[in-house]
């Protein structure tokens, strides 16, 4: 389920989503700082916008997810009965819904006086959330994906790396967008061979810094008992590409930004053409990266250097491919650096 539709059902669930902590405060004034780690910044989306109307989301398409995704009685996923319960109470009409562009909390003083006393009504809906000021609440967008790999950039052209932003709006599957990064790394180090189209048609001057910014997901089967996250997962991913084109020379970061990639204690995943060779090596190939990959287990296999050194005493620190920063107390989604000279 992508997250604008997870925050949907969210947004039923906590008294304080929604819009619902703004109606809540009225008539007192309230402006909020946000930091975005979705896709594109949609403030109503983001922490499920607890300070903005939602206009665009009611009680029955709660519903209708919950029964298209199975997160109903008796569903693969059901949902708790208090949980349902709730769902079902507002379909009803028995609960109030999230609050809308028409409360008096998100109008201008004009419009507050065409809607303070009656339950409804249609208010203009052109009105522009991003130019506030007059209203009682405002959202200003402080920080996001964008200023991040912007930032990212700019320390890859101090350090002497030609940056190449590929955009801040990147998903889909991690093991597809692991693939264009490697492709798009490979055609890079043909300009070294001199290919002449490679040349001709350069993406980047070397050396380049190729820098994305997003999120991508992991589809795992119910059965599924490996450990990972999306970071680590495209580094394993661009881990055995890279071994694949016999490239050594190309090293791939991806990391998220609040430090917890999928429920470990990574932030995600550091490699190069020669991780999967090293870690394969040091572990006694009790795993393999591809059955790592099969078993969507990337944290497994990149953690069982730290296991061995554990056992069997101390080891070279420069060959652990999991980046551990521990929270980091904000979160912009994630950035994926690749270095190529």
């Amino acid at each position: 389920m992508s997250i604008d539709k997870m925050n949907v059902i969210r947004k039923r669930l906590e008294m304080g989503k929604g819009g619902r902590l703004s109606a809540a405060t009225y008539p007192a004034s309230i402006v909020t700082l946000v930091l975005s780690d979705i896709i594109g910044d949609p403030l109503d989306l983001i922490a499920s916008g607890p300070t903005v109307p939602d206009d665009d989301s009611c009680w029955e398409d709660a519903m209708d997810l919950v029964n298209e995704y199975g997160l109903n009685e008796g569903g693969p996923y059901e949902l708790p009965k208090t949980v349902l319960d709730v769902l079902e109470k507002g379909v009803k009409g028995d609960l109030d819904d999230t609050p809308r562009r028409s409360h008096p909390m998100f109008c201008t003083p004009r419009q507050q006086q065409s809607v303070v006393g009656r339950e409804e009504k249609e208010v203009d809906h052109d009105e522009n959330l991003a130019d506030s000021t007059s209203m009682l609440s405002e959202t200003i967008l402080v920080g996001n994906n964008d200023l991040a790999v912007t930032a990212a950039a700019k320390e890859a052209e101090k350090l002497g790396y030609h940056p190449v932003i590929l955009g801040t709006t990147i998903e889909g599957e991690a093991k597809d967008v692991a693939g264009v990064y490697t492709a798009m790394a490979e055609r890079l180090h043909r300009q070294k061979t001199g290919s002449i189209d490679a040349a001709q048609y350069a993406i980047a001057k070397l050396p380049a810094a190729l820098i994305g910014g997003g999120e991508t997901t992991v589809t795992l089967a119910s059965e599924n008992c490996g450990k990972g996250g999306r970071n680590q997962e495209i580094g394993l991913v661009a881990a055995l590409n890279l071994r694949s084109m016999k490239l050594r020379d190309i090293v791939l970061a991806s990391i998220g930004t609040d430090g917890t990639d999928g429920p470990t204690d990574a932030a995600g995943a550091i490699i190069d053409g020669g991780t999967i060779d090293r870690v394969e090596q040091l572990n006694g190939r009790t795993m393999t990266g591809e059955d790592a990959l099969r078993q969507h287990d990337a944290y497994s296999f990149f953690d069982s250097i730290n296991l061995l050194s554990e056992k069997d005493g101390e080891i070279d620190t420069s060959c652990l491919p999991l980046v551990k920063t521990g929270p980091t107390g904000t979160n912009v989604a994630d950035v994926c650096i690749t270095l190529v000279r």
